[in-house]
C-alpha cells in the first residue's frame, strides 16, 4: 500500500472515538452562526486533547489514554441512505487530486524509475530534501513514499459515514450536550426543554436512529454567553443557578464572540477550521486536524444536498428543528433517485461541487473569535472530558463488569472469566430452526453477551486494549457458540485489532480473525461494507509488518462488481503493495495499476483513471509490448479527451500512431480516425493559433534532396537534350567526385592555371551526402524543386491535401534595407515567392513515397524553407488504393476525403558529426546543414545543349559526325562557352582549319565525315605529304587538351539565340559500354559577386563494338644509300586483324589509307609485293602491309616548328583523305596527347631523383624513333537491307626500334606471386646505365658484295671475295667501334650448315666514329670450294668514347648475308 500521512496505530484509534451528541436551542445556534459555523463545527478543531488523561479500570489499576479525540455531532434522525453515502465518497475522491506542480518522486523498484507524483511527503524522512541521496537512499531502501490521498480520504470519510449498528456499539453516542445561550428569556426552562427532547428521541420507539450507547445518557448542559452583546452579570448568575441544578461537574459556561464581526479585521486571526471546512464543502463530513477520524457528521454545510444556512430559515414541526428531519448524506428530493452513484455522469457533480467549494473560500469562519476564546473552547473540551465523559465511561465499564459477574456470582473479575460462566443465560428470542439463518438472530437489548460486547467496545475507545481483547474474545465464542454469525464477525473483527494494538504485542496479530470475519461478513451476512472495514483496516496491519503479498492480496479479494470506486482504490493499493515489496513485483503493479485505471474510469473518477494509466505506462513503455502501449495510451487518450485535457490527448494518441504499430489495418484505422477527431478539436479551441505539428506520415528529413533548376526536357525525335543533373538520378560518390575535378579543371584554366580561393564546386542537387555547410546560390526566377521522402507506418492509406511548402523569405534590397516578410500560408500568389500545391497526395500502407514541391522565387533574398503543410486524412471506406501521383480535385477525385486536419510538419536536418580538432573528437557537436536556406541571387544566363544524331553504338575507332545545339534560354547573354571531360579522344569540334560546311544536318546525311580529294590511279602507293601544327587543333604547348574552348560565332550566345555546331566523335578502342562525361562551362557576360560561372553536364553512353586491331613494327632498313646517300630508312610492318564477329552486320572492312604523322619521319611509299590494290578483311581476316619510311628532307625539318608534324598518305583507293585536316588530324592529335599523358605517368614513377647523363639520353635517342601511323578504313554494313558506308581510323605510336606497338590498349598481366623476401638492399641508387638493348643499337652495319661470285676453282684453289663493311654511327655523339672478324668457336654442326670461310686481313679493327659518320672498311674473304656462304660473321663492339665504365656492347647484326660460290 502507499504510505499514510498517520501510522496504523494512530490510525485505529482515531477511526473509533467516543461519540457525543449535541442538541442546541435557537439562540445558541444563532450565536455560534455568526461565526458561519454549528456548534458542533466550531469544537472541531479542538477536539483532541493536549494532554494525557487518567482513569482507573475495574480492579483499580491507573491506566493512561494518550491522544484522546472525541467527536461532537449534531443529532440526526434518519439513519443516512447507502446511495448518499455512495455519492459523498465518490465526491471525496474526485476532490482529492495529486497536486500539482509538485517534485515528481522518482521511486527506484528493480530495474525501474517510477515517477510517481508525490503529495505529501512524510515529514519524518529527514533526508528527503537531498534529491541525490534520497534516490541512492531509495535503491537501498525499502522505504517507500508514495502517497494516496484519495485513498486516505475516501476511508477517512468510510470509516465516518457508517451507519450505526445494533452489533456493536463503538460509534453509538455516549453523551449528549445540552447548549443554550445566556440571552434567552429563560434560560433553564430552555435547558429542561432540551433535555425532555433529547429523552424523547432515546427513549421514543419513533426514533430507532441515532443509537444510544446505555439507556442513562450522559447530558452535560452548556450555556454559551456571547462576550461582545450579552450580559455578563446576568449569565454568571444563570450558571451559578446551573450549578446548583446540575452540579459543578455537570455543566459548563462557554464565553465566545469577544469581538464583533463587522470589525475591521486588521488582526490576522487564524482559522482553524478552514481546513475542515475546506473539505466538508467536498465531502459533508467531519474530519480533524490529523487526518482520518470516525464521525458521522451532521453538517448543513453542502450546498448539493441542503442548503448551506438550513438553520437560520429553520422551521419548527412537531417542535423538532428541521435539521432532525433529514440526514445531511440524504439525496436532494429533486435528484432521481434511480440516478445511482456508480453511473456514468459523475463530471456534473464533481463540478457543481467545484463551485460549491468556490463559493465557501470567500467566507471566513470564527470572524468574531479572539484568541481568548480559542483557548476558551480548548478548556471546555478538556473539562467536559475530564470531569463528565471519562468519568462517566468508568463507572459504565464498573458496572458493566459488575453485572456480568453478579450474573455468575463466580469471580470478582473479569480476567479469570472461562467459556463455561457465560454460557448459561442466554435468552435467545428465536426458535432453534432460525438460529441457523444466522443474520436472522437478534439479542434483546440485556442480554449479557451484549454487555460484554458493549463493556469490550468502551475499553476499546479508551484505549484499554488488553481488557477489550479478553471481552471480545469471550464474546466471540459465546457468539459463535450461537451461530449468531453476524456479532461473532464482528467480536473476531475487534479481537484482532485489540490484540495488534496491545502494548507489548504479547501476542502476534491473528489475521486468520480478520479473514473469517471478512468471508462472514461478505458470503453469510452480504455486508459488504462491514466486510470492506475489515479489509482497510486489516491492510493498514499487514503492511505496517510489512507483509505485503499477503496485504495485497486481502485487497484484491475484496474488488467485487458491486462498487468499481472501491474496487479502483483498493486495486491501487493492492498494485503498491506489490511495488513495496523486498523485491519489488513492477510488472504486477503496473498491471494491478491497468485494472484500477478501469475501475475508477466506469466509477466516473476520470482524473483517477487517467493517473493510473500513466503510472502503469511508465513500466509497459519501451519494452517492446506495443500491444499494451497502444491499448494504455488509447486509453489515456480517451480520458484525456473527456477531461478536455486535449494536448495529453493528442500527444497520447500520436504515440498510438508513430510507434511501429503491431494492430490490425481496421483497429489503426480507428485509432487514426480518432485521433483526427480530437486534433479536430483542438485546432477549433485556436483557430489563428500556430499550425500544429502533426505525426503522420514520417519524414525522413536527412533524404530530403534540393535540387536548383528547371526539369529536364523529354528528347524531341532525334535531339536529345544533355542529361544535366536532376532528381531522377542515384548519387554516385565516384561520378560527383569526377565532375568536381572537371570543373577544377576548366576553373583553373580560365584562370590561367590558379583556382581562385572563393571557387566553390556548383551543386545543383543537395542531398545528405554533399556538402552541406554553405549557403547554396540559386538564381531568381528558376524553380527550386524540395524532394520530402514521406513514409506511411499504418496499415491504411493517408490522403494529403493541399500540401506544400512553407517558407520564410527576407528580401535584400539593393538599397540596403532589409525587410522580413514571412509567410506562413500562402494565400494566393505572392509577389515574392511563387508555391506550387499538390491537392492530392495518397500513401497506401506501409508505403514510403517522395514529393516533389516547388518553390519560384521572383525576388533576391535569403529564403528559408522550414517545412511542409498540408490536410492529413483517411480515404473514406480506408481501402487500399493504387494511388499513382497525385490526383485530380480533392472530392471529385476516387478518393472521398474522410475527416482531415491540417498541420505542419518541419523540415530540421541534423548536419555532419564534426571530427576535425580535439575538441569536437572528445565532443558530440553536428556542423550546419543549410541545404534549405538558399540565397537567391541575381539573374544569370542559361544554357541548353542539344545533340543532333547521337549515335548510342560505334565500331571501335569510328568516326561519326553528328551536331550540337546550343540555345540560350535566359534574358542574360552568356559567354567563354568551354567543354570539358576526361576523354578528349573521343570528340571535337574540329580545328581552326576546319572548314565548317555542310552546316545542317540534313545536308550532310551522306557526305564522309573526312575532308578528300579525288586521285588519280597512278600516284597509288607513293605517298603524297602535308604538314600540319598541333596548335591548330587546340593541343598546344603546356595547354589542357582536356578544356576545349566551343567555336561559338562572335563567342557570345545572346539570349533567346540558338546556334548548331558540327562535332565528330570516335569510337572508343576498348570494345563495351563507355559513359563519356561532357562539362559545358560558361559566363555571364555581365560579372555577378555571387555566382561566377555555371555548368551543365552531360553523360553519353555509347557502346562500341570491335573492329579492326593494328599492330606495328619498325625496323632499320639494311640498305643505306638513299637519294642522299645518307643512313636512315626504316621499314614499317604493319598487321590488320578484322576482329569483328559481323554482330554489327559488317560484311568487310577495306583498308583505304594508311598516313603517316611525324616530326622527322614520313611513309615513302608500299613495298606490298602483291599485285591486289584494294585491300578488304572479312570477318576474321589479317592482311600485312610493309611500308618504307624515310627522314624527312632537312629543309623540311628546319621549317617545321616543333610543333608541326609531316603527315604522308599512302593511299589504296582513288580518293585521298587529306590526314591533316579536321577530324582525322585532330582525333590522331588528341589520342597522341593522352598517350604521351598515359607514359609520361609511367615515367614519373620510374624516375630517379637526379636527371639521367647526357651521354646516356644520346644512347637511347639511337633506339627511338617517333613514328606515328594512322590506318583509315571503311566498313560495309547491311542493315534493315540497306547497305550503309561507315568509316574510320586506328593510330599506332611507334617509339621504338624492333618493339611492337598495338593500335588498342594492352592488358596488363598481373605478376605472379611470389614468396616475400626480406633483404637489405644493398645499394639503394639504381644505376642510370642504358639498357643492353639501347646500347646494340649505336652503330648499324651493311656488307656490300657480289651475290653470286664464278671462280675457276680447278685453275685457283683459293677464291678471294672483295668485301665492304659500311659502319654508320646513328647516335650523335664520338662512338668507339671494335670489328673482329675471328669466327667464334662454334660446335661442327654449325660449321657445316655455314660452311667454312676465312677473312683475310687484319683480324680486329679500332675505329672512332663522329657523329652520324659513315665508314667503310674494305675486307677479303677466302673461300676453298663453292657453296651458300653467310658473310654476316664479322662482330661489331661499340662504345661512346668519352664513357670509360660502359663496356663495348654487341652490336645488333644485320640479316644474314648470303653469297654463292660458283665454279667457272
Amino acid at each position: 500500500m502507499a504510505q499514510c500521512v498517520q501510522s496504523v496505530q494512530e490510525l485505529i484509534p482515531d477511526s473509533f472515538v467516543p461519540c457525543v451528541a449535541a442538541l442546541c436551542s435557537d439562540e445558541a445556534e444563532r450565536l455560534t452562526r455568526l461565526n458561519h459555523l454549528s456548534f458542533a463545527e466550531l469544537l472541531k478543531p479542538f477536539s483532541r486533547l493536549t494532554s494525557e488523561v487518567h482513569m482507573r479500570d475495574p480492579n483499580n489499576q491507573l491506566h493512561i489514554i494518550k491522544n484522546l479525540k472525541i467527536a461532537v455531532s449534531n443529532i440526526i434522525t434518519q439513519p443516512p441512505q447507502p446511495g448518499a453515502i455512495r455519492k459523498l465518497l465518490n465526491d471525496v475522491v474526485s476532490g482529492s487530486q495529486p497536486a500539482e506542480g509538485l517534485v515528481a518522486n522518482v521511486i527506484t523498484a528493480g530495474d525501474y524509475d517510477l515517477n510517481i507524483s508525490d503529495r505529501s511527503i512524510k515529514a519524518s524522512v529527514p533526508w528527503y530534501s537531498n534529491w541525490k541521496d534520497t534516490l541512492m537512499e531509495l535503491k537501498e531502501s525499502s522505504l517507500y513514499t508514495a502517497t494516496t490521498p484519495w485513498f486516505e480520504s475516501y476511508r477517512e470519510t468510510f470509516l465516518q459515514s457508517m451507519p450505526a449498528s445494533d452489533h456493536e456499539f463503538l460509534n453509538h453516542y455516549l453523551a449528549c450536550m445540552l447548549v443554550a445561550s445566556s440571552n434567552e428569556v429563560e434560560p433553564m426552562e430552555q435547558f429542561s426543554k432540551l433535555s425532555q427532547e433529547q429523552h424523547r428521541i432515546q427513549h421514543n420507539n419513533d426514533y430507532s436512529y441515532p443509537k444510544w450507547f446505555i439507556p442513562n445518557t450522559l447530558k452535560y448542559y452548556v450555556l454559551l454567553h456571547d462576550v461582545s452583546a450579552g450580559d455578563e452579570q446576568r449569565a454568571e448568575s444563570i450558571y451559578e443557578e446551573m450549578k446548583q441544578k446540575y452540579g459543578t461537574q455537570g455543566c459548563y459556561l462557554l464565553k465566545i464572540n469577544s469581538r464583533t464581526s463587522n470589525r475591521a479585521s486588521d488582526e490576522q486571526i487564524p482559522d482553524p477550521w478552514s481546513q475542515y471546512l475546506q473539505k466538508s464543502s467536498i465531502q459533508n463530513q467531519e474530519s480533524y486536524e490529523d487526518g482520518p477520524c470516525t464521525i458521522t457528521s451532521n453538517k448543513n454545510s453542502d450546498s448539493n444536498l441542503l442548503s448551506l444556512d438550513g438553520l437560520d430559515n429553520e422551521v419548527k414541526v412537531d417542535g423538532l428543528p428541521n435539521n432532525f428531519r433529514a440526514h445531511p448524506l440524504q439525496l436532494d428530493q429533486s435528484s432521481d433517485p434511480s440516478n445511482s452513484i456508480d453511473g456514468p455522469d459523475h463530471v456534473k457533480s464533481a463540478s457543481s461541487l467545484h463551485e460549491t467549494k468556490k463559493a465557501n473560500t470567500g467566507i471566513i469562519h470564527g470572524a468574531c473569535l479572539t484568541l481568548t476564546d480559542h483557548d476558551r473552547i480548548r478548556q471546555f473540551i478538556q473539562e467536559f472530558t475530564f470531569r463528565g465523559l471519562l468519568p462517566h465511561i468508568e463507572k459504565t465499564i464498573r458496572q458493566l463488569n459488575d453485572q456480568l459477574i453478579s450474573r455468575k456470582g463466580l469471580s470478582r473479575s473479569l480476567f479469570s472469566a472461562t467459556k463455561k460462566w457465560f454460557s448459561g443465560s442466554k435468552v435467545p428470542e428465536k426458535s432453534i430452526n432460525e438460529l441457523k439463518n444466522t443474520s436472522g438472530l437478534l439479542y434483546p437489548p440485556e442480554a449479557p453477551e451484549l454487555q460484554i460486547r458493549k463493556m469490550a467496545d468502551l475499553c476499546f475507545l479508551v484505549q484499554h486494549y488488553d481488557l477489550a481483547y479478553s471481552c471480545y474474545h469471550t464474546a466471540k465464542k459465546d457468539f459463535l457458540n450461537d451461530q449468531a454469525m453476524l456479532y461473532a464477525a464482528g467480536a473476531l473483527e475487534m479481537a484482532a485489532v485489540s490484540a495488534f494494538l496491545q502494548p507489548g504485542a504479547p501476542r502476534p496479530y491473528p489475521a486468520h480473525y480478520m479473514d473469517t470475519a471478512i468471508q462472514t461478513y461478505r458470503d453469510i451476512c452480504r455486508n459488504m461494507v462491514l466486510a470492506e472495514r475489515c479489509v482497510l483496516l486489516s491492510a493498514e496491519i499487514l503492511k505496517s509488518q510489512s507483509k505485503y503479498s499477503e496485504a495485497a492480496a486481502l485487497l484484491i479479494r475484496l474488488t467485487s462488481e458491486d462498487s468499481d470506486l472501491r474496487s479502483a482504490l483498493l486495486l491501487e493499493q493492492a498494485a503498491h503493495c506489490f511495488i513495496n515489496m523486498k523485491s519489488p513485483m513492477v510488472r504486477k503493479y503496473a498491471f494491478h495499476m491497468i485494472l484500477a485505471g478501469h475501475r475508477f474510469s466506469k466509477a466516473g473518477q476520470k482524473k483517477h483513471a487517467l493517473r493510473c494509466y500513466c503510472q502503469a505506462m511508465q513500466v509497459y513503455k519501451g519494452k517492446g509490448w506495443s500491444l499494451a502501449e497502444d491499448h494504455i495510451n488509447f486509453t489515456i487518450g480517451r480520458q484525456s479527451y473527456t477531461l478536455r485535457q486535449l494536448d495529453n490527448a493528442v500527444s497520447a494518441f500520436r504515440h498510438i500512431l508513430i510507434n511501429e504499430s503491431k494492430q490490425s489495418a481496421a483497429q489503426q484505422g480507428a485509432f487514426l480516425r480518432e485521433y483526427l477527431y480530437v486534433y479536430k478539436n483542438v485546432s477549433q479551441l485556436s483557430p489563428d493559433g500556430p499550425l500544429p505539428q502533426l505525426p503522420l506520415p514520417y519524414i525522413n528529413s536527412s533524404a530530403t534532396r534540393v535540387f536548383f533548376g528547371h526539369d529536364r526536357r523529354p528528347a524531341d525525335g532525334e535531339k536529345q537534350a544533355a542529361t544535366h543533373v536532376s532528381l531522377d538520378q542515384e548519387y554516385d560518390s565516384e561520378s560527383s567526385q569526377q565532375w568536381r575535378e572537371l570543373e577544377e579543371q576548366v576553373v583553373a584554366v580560365v584562370n590561367k592555371g590558379i583556382i581562385p580561393s572563393s571557387f566553390y564546386p556548383t551543386q545543383y542537387c543537395l542531398n545528405s551526402y554533399s556538402d552541406n555547410s554553405r549557403f547554396p546560390l540559386a538564381v531568381v526566377e528558376e524553380p527550386i524543386t524540395v524532394e520530402v521522402a514521406f513514409r506511411n507506418p499504418l496499415k491504411v492509406p493517408l490522403l494529403l491535401t493541399d500540401l506544400s511548402l512553407l517558407w520564410k523569405f527576407q528580401p535584400k534590397d539593393f538599397s540596403g534595407k532589409d525587410n522580413e516578410e514571412v509567410k506562413e500560408l500562402i494565400t494566393g500568389e505572392p509577389k515574392m515567392i511563387g508555391t506550387e500545391v499538390i491537392s492530392e497526395f495518397l500513401i497506401n500502407s506501409e508505403e514510403s513515397k517522395v514529393a516533389r514541391l516547388k518553390l519560384f522565387p521572383h525576388h533576391i533574398g535569403e529564403l528559408h524553407i522550414l517545412g511542409v503543410v498540408y490536410n492529413l486524412g483517411t480515404i473514406q471506406g480506408s481501402m487500399t488504393v493504387d494511388g499513382i501521383g497525385a490526383l485530380p480535385g480533392c472530392h471529385t477525385g476516387k478518393h472521398s476525403l474522410g475527416m482531415s486536419v491540417r498541420g505542419r510538419q518541419d523540415l530540421e536536418i541534423q548536419g555532419p558529426r564534426l571530427n576535425n580538432t580535439k575538441e569536437e573528437k572528445t565532443s558530440i557537436k553536428y556542423g550546419p546543414d543549410r541545404r534549405l536556406d538558399p540565397i537567391i541571387t541575381e539573374e544569370m544566363p542559361l544554357l541548353e545543349v542539344f545533340f543532333i544524331h547521337f549515335p548510342t553504338g560505334l565500331l571501335c575507332g569510328e568516326i561519326r559526325k553528328a551536331y550540337v545545339e546550343f540555345v540560350n534560354v535566359s534574358k542574360c547573354p552568356l559567354t567563354a562557352l568551354k567543354v570539358v571531360s576526361k576523354r578528349p579522344e573521343f570528340f571535337t569540334f574540329g580545328g581552326n582549319t576546319a572548314v565548317l560546311t555542310p552546316l545542317s544536318p540534313s545536308a550532310s546525311e551522306n557526305c564522309s565525315a573526312y575532308k578528300t580529294v579525288v586521285t588519280d590511279s597512278t600516284s597509288v602507293c607513293t605517298a603524297l605529304t602535308s604538314s600540319a601544327s598541333s596548335v591548330d587543333f587546340g593541343i598546344g604547348i603546356g595547354s589542357q587538351p582536356e578544356v576545349i574552348p566551343v567555336p561559338l560565332p562572335d563567342t557570345v550566345l545572346l539570349p533567346g539565340a540558338s546556334v548548331q555546331l558540327p562535332m565528330w566523335l570516335r569510337g572508343p578502342d576498348e570494345e563495351g559500354v563507355h559513359e563519356i562525361n561532357f562539362l559545358f562551362y560558361y559566363e555571364s557576360v555581365k560579372k555577378q559577386p555571387k555566382i561566377r560561372h555555371r555548368i551543365l553536364r552531360h553523360t553519353a553512353v555509347i557502346c562500341t563494338s570491335r573492329s579492326l586491331n593494328v599492330r606495328a613494327t619498325v625496323c632499320r632498313s639494311n640498305s643505306l644509300e638513299d637519294e642522299e646517300g645518307r643512313g636512315g630508312n626504316m621499314l614499317v610492318f604493319v598487321d590488320v586483324e578484322n576482329t569483328n564477329t559481323s554482330e554489327a552486320g559488317v560484311k568487310e572492312f577495306h583498308i583505304v589509307q594508311v598516313s603517316s604523322s611525324s616530326k622527322h619521319w614520313k611513309l615513302q611509299n608500299s613495298v606490298n609485293l602483291a599485285e591486289n590494290k584494294e585491300a578488304k578483311l572479312a570477318s576474321r581476316e589479317k592482311g600485312k602491309f610493309c611500308f618504307k619510311a624515310v627522314r624527312c628532307k632537312e629543309k623540311e625539318a628546319a621549317v617545321q616548328s616543333s610543333e608541326r608534324y609531316t603527315f604522308a598518305d599512302i593511299i589504296f583507293g582513288n580518293e585521298q583523305i587529306i590526314s591533316s585536316a579536321s577530324p582525322c588530324a585532330d582525333f590522331f592529335y588528341r589520342s597522341l596527347s593522352s598517350e604521351l599523358k598515359k607514359s609520361q605517368a609511367q615515367l614519373s614513377l620510374h624516375t630517379e631523383k637526379h636527371s639521367i647523363e647526357d651521354a646516356v639520353r644520346l644512347i637511347q635517342k639511337c633506339s627511338e624513333v617517333d613514328l606515328n601511323i594512322i590506318i583509315l578504313w571503311k566498313a560495309y554494313v547491311v542493315e534493315d537491307s540497306k547497305q550503309l558506308i561507315l568509316e574510320g581510323q586506328h593510330h599506332v605510336i611507334l617509339r621504338t626500334i624492333g618493339k611492337e606497338a598495338f593500335s588498342y590498349p594492352q592488358k596488363q598481366e598481373l605478376p605472379e606471386m611470389e614468396l616475400l623476401k626480406f633483404f637489405r638492399p644493398e645499394n639503394t641508387a639504381v644505376s642510370s646505365r642504358p639498357s643492353v638493348d639501347q646500347l646494340s643499337n649505336l652503330i648499324k652495319t651493311s656488307l656490300h658484295y657480289p651475290e653470286s661470285f664464278n671462280h675457276p676453282f680447278h685453275q685457283k684453289s683459293l677464291c678471294l671475295v672483295p668485301v665492304t663493311l659500311l659502319l654508320s654511327n646513328c647516335s650523335k655523339a664520338d662512338v668507339d667501334v671494335i670489328v673482329d672478324l675471328r669466327h667464334k668457336t662454334t660446335s661442327p654442326e654449325a660449321l657445316e650448315i655455314h660452311g667454312s670461310f676465312t677473312w683475310l686481313g687484319q683480324t680486329q679493327y679500332k675505329l672512332q666514329l663522329k657523329s652520324q659518320e659513315i665508314h667503310s672498311l674494305q675486307l677479303k674473304a677466302c673461300f676453298v670450294h663453292t657453296g651458300v656462304y653467310n658473310l654476316g660473321t664479322p662482330r661489331v663492339f661499340a662504345k661512346l668514347s668519352d664513357q670509360v665504365t660502359v663496356f663495348e656492347t654487341s652490336q645488333q647484326n644485320s640479316m644474314p648475308a648470303l653469297i654463292i660460290i660458283n665454279n667457272m
